[in-house]
């Protein structure tokens, strides 16, 4: 009888074993369907924020629950204007004009970007960089974003596609509904963890 009751168990486990391993594999990929994602960070236009082979962790949910806000560094689908490639890429900027929001760049009034009348000061762009290589005057559309990178010189971005395109401004911005999500942390190297916060002097910012 104790022989019975040991091989019992045994058994029962191998046979719920690939259930068990089925139902892992689901919830893994519905988690990196609709809720996070990693992402590798392949160039240096977010530096020094973000480094060449980072690693960030992407939440997909929170956007479907309202829009994204100035200074939140976001994943998107680029436009193929912005890649070059057909079959779609991935981009990691951070939001700097929401819908509605009008920036500007005057390097003979100000060194820094002002949104809504009110300067902003970036301490996270790259150390050098000016806040913008060229005077702008812009209005960012409802629904979509103004982005740019924190390596401004190195950065493929808003700014640089609206001067590309003769300034057409739905060309420089992308629409909200490409954003696949917020990036919140840096977990890889362990050397470089960290959260992925709201700069403060976004705080200041007024709505337009």
């Amino acid at each position: 009888m104790i022989d019975e009751q040991t091989e019992k168990p045994r058994s029962s486990f191998w046979k719920e074993l690939p259930i068990l391993l089925g139902v892992a594999i689901l919830v893994a990929v519905l988690v990196r369907a609709f809720v996070l994602q990693t992402f590798f960070i392949p160039s240096p236009s977010m530096e020094n924020t973000l480094k060449i082979d980072d690693r960030v962790l992407v939440n997909k949910l929170v956007y479907d629950f309202r829009s994204p806000h100035r200074g939140e560094v976001i994943v998107f689908k680029a436009p193929t204007t912005w890649s070059g490639n057909p079959q779609g890429e991935d981009f990691i900027k951070r939001v700097i004009g929401v819908g509605g929001d009008h920036v500007v760049y005057d390097a003979g009034q100000d060194s820094r970007l002002v949104i809504n009348g009110k300067p902003l000061d970036e301490p996270f762009i790259f150390p050098g960089n000016k806040a913008a290589d060229q005077d702008f005057d812009i209005t960012v559309p409802q629904g979509r974003l103004w982005v740019m990178g924190d390596h401004r010189e190195a950065s493929g971005d808003s700014l640089e596609h609206w001067q590309q395109s003769g300034e057409d401004i739905n060309e420089a911005t992308i629409p909200e509904d490409q954003v696949v999500g917020r990036a919140f942390t840096i977990f890889w190297p362990p050397s470089r963890a960290t959260w992925l916060t709201v700069p403060k002097q976004f705080d200041g910012i007024p709505n337009s």
